[in-house]
Order: C-alpha cells, then structure tokens, then sequence
C-alpha cells in the first residue's frame, strides 16, 4: 500500500472512511493486475493510476470516479474483464473503465483512424457519463507530467493530439487549471529552448514588478475600507508562458508589449458584492473605454462567470481585474468537475452541467451526420476553438455562437429542422441574408418554410460544425432529388468537396 498513502491522506480530507475503504480495496486489485508491468520511466505501472486519481481527488471528485481512476487501465493492458469490474465495484464503474478502454481488438488501417475511432467511442460513453472525460483529462495530464521517458516521436504526436484536442475539451468545460497544465507542458514539450527563455525572463520581470503589485493591493483594500466593503479575497494573477508566447505570435508583439499589464484577481462573498466592488474600484482607477465584460450576467457556454473590467493606473500601464465569487472562483478552475464539488445546491453548477450535457448532446448530433471518424473528429476540432459571439433569440434567450457565425448557423444551433427549412432572418428586426455575420447583442430571428431544404451554397459561408454537418448530410442523402428538381449550379468549393466524400464512399 506504499504508493496509497499520500492519495488516502487526500481522501481523508473529504470522503467518508467507508469510502476510502471501498476505493483501497480498489487499488489493492489494480496494484494485482498490474503487478507484472512498469512504464517509461521504469517505476511500477501502480504509479499511473495512482497519480489520475489524486489529480481527480484534489478536484473533490467522488469515490465512484477516484475507483475508475485507479482502474482505468485494467480492462486494456490487464486479463481483467468487464464482468470482475461489475461484481467487484458495480455496473457504474465498470461502464466508466469501459468507456475509457480503447478499442484494441480492431485493427485499422491507419494511426489518425484509430485515434479517431477511439475518441468517438469516448464520446459516446461521455453521454451516459460525464465522469468519463474527467478520468480521461487527468489521466492525460498525468501522461504529459512524464513525457522526458517517451521516445521523441510519440511524445510529440502526444503533445499534438494533447493541444489540438484535448486541451480544448477542458476549455469547453471550464476546467482551467487542467487546460493551462497541457499548454504549458506542450510548450514546453515541443520547443525546450523557447520556453525555457521565456520562462526565465517572466520570473525576472515577476520579480523586478513585486513592489508595484504590493502598493497596488494596498490601494485596492484601502479604496474597499474607504467604501466601507467588506474585506476580499486579492491576489495578483501570474501570466503562463504559453499565453505570452501565444499573443507575442498572433498578434506580432514583443515581450514587453505583452507584459505591460498588471492583473489582479478579486474573491467577494456575493453577487451583489461583486458589483459593489467594481464600482469602488472605478472611482480608484479610470476605467478603460470598450473593456469592460461581464460574465456574470452572460455566463461563457462553459459556465465561466466573473466580471471583467481594465483601469489605468498611476503607474502608466493598465491594470486587469476579474472579480467573482468563491464559488465562481472554484468553477472557474474545474469546471464541470464544481458539479461533484457543490453538488448539495449550488445553482451555478447546475448551470454548467446542463450546458455541457447540451454541448455532448451536439457532439452525437455531429456523429451521427458524419461519414466517418475522421470526418467527425475533424468537425469537433472545428467547434472547440471559437471566439465567442452572443445573440438573442426573439424570446430573449442568449445563444453562443463562434466568431464568424452567420445566421444559418444560428438556425442550425437553434435545431436542424429549422436551420433545413430557413428561407430568411430578421436581424434586429430588419431583413438580412442569410450570408449575414452575426455580433454580438443582436437579436435574431429565423423565417421558415414547410416546403424550403438547404441551399449547397451555405456550406460556403458556415462556420459552425452542427451547421456544415447537418448540411453536408442532407445534400448526400437528397443528391438525386436535387439534380431531378434541377436546383441552384453548386459553387466550385461545394462540388470539390461533394467529390471527395462520393469518392470516399466508393
């Protein structure tokens, strides 16, 4: 039980001792069945599974979790079967392992298939379960913690799929702190010299700016007595090297054009409180003009709430502020994972739980319209990099859409048989086409056709992947009754990419 010793003493902390009995029975049996085996490194397999799970137990996770984490691996890499899990450790973590095995016994013809076969398996058990892409998340961050014993070259395809992937699922989920660990292993990963500059030079200039980041918290709880507002929570936010490196490259600025900003994080007791604060702290600091957001009211589609507002300071450079709520404050570091956390009533974990319950909900939709993993993996790469663009329905319910969405797209994110029998949109109450790209603030509202069908030439304009999907789709299955009717010439982007998929299917 040596390796037990430091993931009980974190289970102590918030599980019931029957609990922890129950998931050290489950290590004793993974520590068996893995007994033959070591990894890269040369240390006991144990090691692995051990670790997935004080990664999920340091996330508050529940006993039927920390037992899949311990076992994740048996079915795959074991004799271990289905059946044992069932009889040991019940119908709910043998479905949890279950989903997380991959499909070894079927032979495919390339590596990108077999990742893409894998991950649509994975999608499938996360609509039964959403437990299963937590285990999986930290069982990849695990992997990426230990890639110096990984030859090269499957380390950087590790790194790879990690970043185009699955660090984008855990943005999806709103699990911060597991989607900055992937950015800033891979980096690191895949160019050492790089990073490791960096790295040095954010430590240098984090140090040369302590006295300035002191003075300004004093200022900020000075100008919070001076309102006569209870005490925060304040803290200073540390940039990541990945995202200095990832702005100083996308929009061509030097190091010290992107580090010439102060940023603070604010933790009140209330909603209510949050906006108090952020009025103390306009009448401390001008606030600067069009950057000023506010979560809290239109919460990111994964559940991410805070206020955001930049202020200039007598220092001359301008200073970040994120101010939220303890719980807020949780959600935004893990996520979906806040549900199991404050699973006793706290609303805004509810929120993102049905949130992402609708986004996997749209991931099957997807499955389903897609010709093959392949095709399916490559539309969800397109969906999990968004810039957001909110717009309301003529009800009043927001909706997020990605940079660029047109309003076709609303009409598919709305549902498919509205975005197939689309014939027109008001924007704001005036007609638009449907060519239109959408902002945020808008209202907009669909008209539809009982007898209207897609048109082949929105798939030039859509962005979305429910969007191109659903059409795609439609196109192939009523080809025949298109060409009869003689409808629209198809554009030379649309007629390429229609080729390709009849040749694939041939």
């Amino acid at each position: 039980m040596k390796y037990f010793k430091k993931l009980r003493k974190e289970l102590d902390k918030y599980l019931a001792q029957d609990s922890v009995g129950r998931i050290a029975h489950a290590y004793e049996f993974a520590a068996h069945a893995h007994a033959d085996q070591t990894r890269h490194t040369g240390e006991a397999y144990i090691v692995h599974p051990v670790a997935v799970a004080m990664i999920l137990a340091k996330m508050r996770l529940d006993q039927q979790t920390i037992i899949a984490a311990l076992l994740h691996d048996v079915l795959e890499d074991t004799l271990v079967q289905k059946e044992q899990l069932v009889r040991l450790f019940g119908d709910e973590v043998a479905d949890l392992v279950d989903g997380l095995s991959k499909l070894t016994s079927i032979e495919f013809e390339t590596r990108a298939q077999a990742q893409a076969e894998n991950f649509q398996k994975m999608i499938m058990a996360m609509a039964k379960d959403i437990r299963v892409i937590l285990v999986k998340l930290a069982d990849r961050l695990h992997n990426m913690r230990t890639l110096e014993a990984v030859p090269e070259e499957k380390r950087h395809r590790i790194v790879r799929e990690t970043l185009e992937i699955y660090a984008p699922i855990a943005n999806r989920l709103g699990i911060n702190e597991i989607r900055v660990a992937y950015e800033e292993l891979g980096f690191e990963a895949l160019y050492p010299n790089r990073y490791r500059v960096l790295q040095k030079t954010v430590k240098k200039v984090t140090g040369n700016r302590s006295g300035i980041l002191s003075d300004i918290e004093k200022s900020l709880n000075d100008r919070l007595l001076e309102c006569q507002l209870p005490p925060a929570k304040i803290s200073s936010r540390q940039k990541h090297v990945y995202s200095i490196y990832k702005k100083m490259r996308e929009k061509q600025l030097s190091f010290s054009e992107v580090m010439d900003i102060y940023g603070f994080r604010i933790v009140v007791e209330s909603v209510d409180m949050c906006y108090r604060v952020l009025g103390a702290f306009h009448t401390l600091y001008k606030p600067m003009h069009q950057r000023f957001k506010d979560y809290i009211a239109i919460p990111k589609s994964n559940g991410y709430q805070s206020l955001h507002t930049t202020l200039f300071t007598s220092y001359g450079v301008p200073l970040e502020i994120q101010i939220r709520t303890e719980a807020m404050d949780q959600l935004a570091e893990h996520g979906i994972a806040a549900h199991w956390l404050y699973k006793s009533g706290e609303k805004i974990s509810d929120h993102v739980y049905l949130h992402t319950r609708a986004w996997i909900s749209t991931m099957l939709e997807l499955q389903k319209n897609s010709d093959s993993s392949l095709d399916f993996i490559e539309t969800v790469k397109t969906d999990l990099f968004p810039h957001d663009v909110y717009v309301f329905t003529p009800q009043g319910e927001i909706l997020e859409l990605p940079e660029g969405a047109t309003a076709v797209d609303f009409a598919y994110a709305i549902h498919s048989d509205i975005g197939h029998r689309c014939v027109g949109v008001k924007i704001d109450k005036q007609l638009m086409p449907l060519s239109t790209i959408l902002k945020s603030g808008q209202t907009v509202e669909i008209i539809r056709a009982p007898s209207a069908h897609p048109s082949a030439t929105w798939y030039d304009f859509v962005v979305t992947g429910k969007a191109k999907s659903s059409i795609r789709h439609y196109l192939k299955v009523n080809a025949t009754n298109l060409r009869d009717k003689k409808e629209e010439p198809l554009s030379i982007n649309v007629v390429l990419k229609l080729k390709a998929l009849v040749y694939w299917r041939m």
